[in-house]
């Protein structure tokens, strides 16, 4: 049994929106809505938990009301790592794997979902993005973290705000597709420590975790305009300028 847990607590101040990020619009409709219906899909897991907060909750849930959902409510912003922690009283002790997703990506396919469950050999598992460059619409990827590499293991994910100018050269970064384990994620998130720029819990410091613990990381390609994310009011025109291509 596996169960999806969908982050989207952020309160998105760069949008410049009284809407809760998630929800911003694209074709008339929230963003969050394709990516419930390609969960719905994949046929992994019904009903995903969505992780919100106490500002955000009552909008929300009642934009996504014709949906089969379980909220969990993250009462302090204090990372992704935390926001994944608050859902844990909704899973159930049977789930086996956990898929995680960030409500502000929202072209993920069933297909990738799918393959992210197929491909999940280990106790961690997920998925990344290569670039030729941060140009045009690939301006997007940019601040996202990158994926540091042991010869051809992943290592890390370094953050954007806690790389250096070396690594932002990277061009493999993280997309916010993870599969986890269901034992070994909670009982390694409680040791996620918040010594970063950002003073948060990063749910990807559990990669380097893993790495650490000698765990090997399977992963994936996926393609990166599938993986577009949104965290301003430019990326979410990059978006909307891709979004015919994943009219579901």
């Amino acid at each position: 049994m596996n169960k999806v847990i969908i982050l989207a607590a952020g309160k998105g101040k760069r949008m410049n929106s009284d809407l809760p990020k998630v929800l911003s619009p694209i074709n008339n409709r929230p963003m969050i809505e394709y990516l419930i219906n390609s969960v719905s899909r994949s046929k992994i897991d019904l009903p995903p938990i969505i992780v919100v907060s106490p500002d955000n909750k009552e909008q929300i849930s009642s934009a996504l009301n014709h949906y089969n959902i379980k909220y969990a409510i993250q009462k302090e912003p204090l990372g992704t790592g935390h926001a994944v922690l608050s859902a844990q009283d909704l899973v159930e002790e049977e789930v086996e794997n956990i898929i995680v997703l960030y409500g502000d990506h929202p072209f993920y396919k069933e297909n990738s979902i799918n393959r992210l469950i197929d491909n999940h050999k280990t106790e961690v598992s997920m998925m990344t993005v290569r670039v030729e460059d941060f140009n045009d619409w690939r301006k997007n990827f940019y601040h996202w973290g990158r994926i540091i590499k042991n010869g051809e293991e992943i290592e890390e994910i370094v953050e954007f705000k806690d790389a250096s100018d070396e690594i932002k050269e990277i061009k493999d970064v993280n997309p916010a597709l993870f599969c986890f384990n269901r034992k070994w994620l909670f009982e390694n998130i409680i040791n996620l420590k918040n010594n970063n720029n950002q003073q948060e819990y990063y749910l990807t410091d559990l990669i380097k975790l893993a790495f650490e613990q000698k765990i090997i990381i399977s992963s994936s390609l996926v393609d990166p305009e599938e993986a577009v994310g949104v965290n301003s009011p430019e990326e979410l025109e990059v978006a909307r300028s891709l979004a015919d291509k994943f009219i579901f």
